[in-house]
């Protein structure tokens, strides 16, 4: 029996982390024009990388793999934590805009930690 791709658009956290991208770009739209080649593109890089990490990662046969990929993603949504904080700081957004903003990120940023859990404990180690 061959490998069967995991189906990434049925997790929850690829859904929101795609809709929280469209979320990304609207407010990075609206950063002056000269951050448009600094913090608006590494913001923007960083949040199309965790959806992205998700659906790639789905693709690879092994749950190590998976999860590997899942810890990238991961990563890539400590980084848009940080820009976002950085971005708040420096007045690119607005308080309100960052409190809805972070709240939504850790939100992500707790469903794959959860998911990286559950993988890694219910991972069958390859014989």
């Amino acid at each position: 029996m061959g490998f069967v791709a995991r189906n990434f658009r049925d997790y929850k956290v690829w859904q929101e982390s795609v809709a929280y991208a469209s979320k990304i770009y609207k407010v990075t739209s609206n950063m002056p024009w000269f951050e448009k080649k600094g913090l608006c593109d590494q913001l923007q890089r960083a949040v199309v990388s965790i959806s992205s990490n998700i659906a790639e990662g789905a693709a690879k046969p092994s749950d190590a793999d998976f999860a590997r990929f899942l810890d990238i993603a991961l990563g890539s949504a400590y980084e848009v934590e940080t820009q976002l904080l950085i971005s708040m700081n420096i007045g690119y957004i607005k308080d309100d805009i960052y409190g809805g903003l972070l709240k939504d990120i850790l939100s992500i940023e707790k469903q794959l930690t959860t998911l990286i859990r559950y993988i890694r404990k219910n991972s069958k180690p390859h014989l």
